[in-house]
């Protein structure tokens, strides 16, 4: 099925229901839409794909709190892509967010999101597919990534009915591997451990560019302690 296509087929259900949720009842043509792109994904083991080689697309979300199972959902989500260590600055997705309910005013006062903002935004069905066409069959790279892990998993399950089949890798897999001995884990910490601006703190696609820099920083590191593939980073870090 084509991505046009069918986001005139969910354009036109949205249309009709604006405030789709990802506990409503979804469309068959959604369904179907998600497990064929997960279906095309490449069947290339990415444990085993050189270091310098590895296309991923590190990602951010905003959400109203860490619970998805009890109703906090994702209000922003922001990406860039890189191909190794080099980040593609030109190559970013951001997306606000409508949930269909207010957010509470803390984290108003967090993103700097506001109800408005968000009443403008496109639903949950179209941000999330049009997201995965972005990163296709890039592995996704996080901070603190069981955040993403379980927002995604739970909206994949919820709204499209499949499991969420992306790779997610935390960033504490190269930098516990570079650095065992630094007692650092927030994302502006390590950051500014590292010299990198911190900017646009809490802003999804800012938070991601500032990962990003980190992941390519790391990612150096962990190749000169003789890290070829992700798979030796997995093997490194087991043994932690």
């Amino acid at each position: 099925m084509a991505f046009e296509p069918f986001m005139q087929i969910l354009r036109g259900i949205q249309g009709k229901r604006s405030n789709i949720g990802i506990g409503d009842v979804q469309s068959t043509q959604q369904m179907a839409f998600l497990r064929n792109l997960q279906k095309e994904m490449k069947k290339e083991d990415t444990l085993k794909v050189p270091l310098d080689e590895l296309d991923v697309v590190v990602f951010d979300i905003e959400t109203t709190g860490f619970k998805p199972e009890q109703g906090d959902e994702i209000i922003s989500i922001g990406a860039i892509k890189m191909h190794g260590s080099s980040i593609h600055e030109d190559a970013t997705f951001y997306s606000l967010i409508n949930t269909g309910k207010e957010i509470p005013m803390e984290v108003v006062h967090l993103t700097g999101i506001t109800n408005m903002e968000l009443k403008e935004a496109r639903v949950f069905g179209d941000v999330l597919i049009e997201f995965l066409q972005f990163a296709k069959d890039c592995t996704l790279v996080a901070h603190h990534a069981n955040h993403e892990r379980s927002f995604m998993q739970y909206a994949s399950t919820k709204l499209f009915r499949t499991p969420f089949k992306h790779r997610i890798i935390d960033t504490s897999f190269l930098y516990k591997i570079a650095e065992p001995n630094i007692q650092l884990s927030s994302l502006e910490d390590l950051c500014m451990y590292n010299d990198i601006p911190v900017t646009g703190r809490h802003h999804a696609l800012e938070d991601a560019k500032m990962t990003a820099k980190l992941w390519s920083i790391y990612m150096e590191k962990v190749k000169m302690l003789g890290c070829e593939t992700l798979q030796d980073v997995y093997d490194r870090f087991a043994r932690i």
